[in-house]
Formats: C-alpha cells, sequence, structure tokens
C-alpha cells in the first residue's frame, strides 16, 4: 500500500517543479526586470528578482489551490474532469500564442545600474509580480490539466506546491546563469526570442497534452 502513495507523491512532485516553470518562464515585467538586474547588477540580484517572483507567484497558486480544492470535492462524474482537463488545455493554448505575439520590451522602463540592497530587489520584484492577479487564471489552467489539487491530502499537496517554488527558482537560477554568460550579446531582442521560445513551447505542449485528453477519453468509453 505504501508504494503507490510514494507514486503518487513523486508524480505531484514531477507535477509541481514544471508547473513553477511554466508559471515563471513568460517574460512579462518581471522577467524583464530579473534580466535587466542580471546585466546591470549581477547575477545574484537577478536571482533575488527571481525569488521575489517566485515568493509572489506561490502565495497566488495556494489560493488558486484553496479554492480549486472545494470544486474538486464536488465533481465525481469523470467526464466533469475531462471537461475541465480539455479546458485547461485550451487556456494554456491561449497562453502561449500570447506570450508567443507578445513584446515585453514595450512599455518597461529600464532604470539605471544603482544596485540597492538585495532585499530591497526582491521586495520590489515581489510587488510587480503580485500587481498581476491574473496569474491565477495559469494556475487555474495548470492544475485543471494536471489533476495537481489532490483534496484532503495535506502532506502530499504540500509536497506539491514546495516543488512548484523549486521549479520557479530551477528557472530564475537557469535563466540568470544563462544571462550572465552571454552578457554581452544579450539586448531586448534577445528578451523577446526567450519569449517566443517560450511560447512556443507552451504552445506545442498545451497541443500535446490536449490531443493526448481527447484520446484517453475515447479510450475509456470504447
Amino acid at each position: 500500500m505504501p508504494f503507490p502513495f510514494h507514486i503518487d507523491i513523486l508524480d505531484l512532485i514531477f507535477k509541481g517543479i514544471l508547473i513553477g516553470i511554466i508559471a515563471s518562464a513568460p517574460m512579462g515585467p518581471v522577467g524583464v526586470l530579473c534580466v535587466q538586474r542580471t546585466l546591470n547588477k549581477g547575477r545574484w540580484y537577478g536571482f533575488i528578482t527571481g525569488i521575489g517572483a517566485a515568493v509572489s507567484d506561490i502565495i497566488y497558486a495556494l489560493i488558486t489551490g484553496y479554492g480549486m480544492s472545494f470544486i474538486m470535492d464536488l465533481i465525481t462524474d469523470p467526464q466533469t474532469l475531462f471537461v475541465l482537463k480539455i479546458t485547461g488545455s485550451i487556456m494554456l493554448l491561449l497562453f502561449g500564442i500570447y506570450c508567443f505575439k507578445s513584446n515585453p520590451t514595450k512599455k518597461v522602463h529600464f532604470s539605471g545600474k544603482g544596485k540597492g540592497t538585495l532585499l530591497h530587489n526582491g521586495i520590489t520584484a515581489f510587488l510587480v509580480t503580485s500587481s498581476n492577479p491574473l496569474i491565477i487564471f495559469l494556475f487555474m489552467a495548470a492544475f485543471a490539466q494536471f489533476a495537481f489539487v489532490v483534496p484532503n491530502q495535506p502532506l502530499m499537496m504540500s509536497a506539491g506546491y514546495f516543488s512548484i517554488v523549486v521549479g520557479a527558482l530551477l528557472w530564475w537560477f537557469g535563466l540568470t546563469w544563462l544571462v550572465d554568460k552571454i552578457r554581452g550579446k544579450f539586448d531586448k531582442d534577445g528578451i523577446v526570442l526567450i519569449n517566443k521560445v517560450i511560447g512556443s513551447l507552451v504552445i506545442i505542449f498545451s497541443l500535446i497534452v490536449l490531443i493526448g485528453t481527447i484520446f484517453n477519453l475515447f479510450t475509456f468509453d470504447y
């Protein structure tokens, strides 16, 4: 009996890491801010900016998960769950298209090179991310598609939410490392390119899971 539990919790951790990366990767205002600070102030200032964003993201993830847990308790019909997963896939697809077409460098103010403290950099990133509650819709889409919310399983969900933070920090650590390594060649066009690559990956991923979800339903009905 313990064996399936371990498999389930490892699966949830993997999903959480993936959700954390998906939520952090699009180059919105905080992503541009992270790149800017890495270039102007140094890698660790950029990474602290990412940590501030990750703290805001996990708060929104907890709010989303807490709300969805009530809905999941009421859902027993497999077809209703199917509709939720399809909706989540479509929302992720639309998000990927928006990410691909957007230019995150527009209307973004590139500040001077005054460093400030690490704490100040983290707090400002937290405030920038917190000012965009639309991230809740992204978490709703991801949670629905991955069937991430597991009601009445506080230990599993604690591990899942922690893994979202891990996924987000992995993204910010990797991004700041990359920008620091190629700082001499990185500019606004690089930010736009990253956004297009991320958008393309989200589009491909959402189409794959959308088709896979439909195929599984057909198999189930048969």
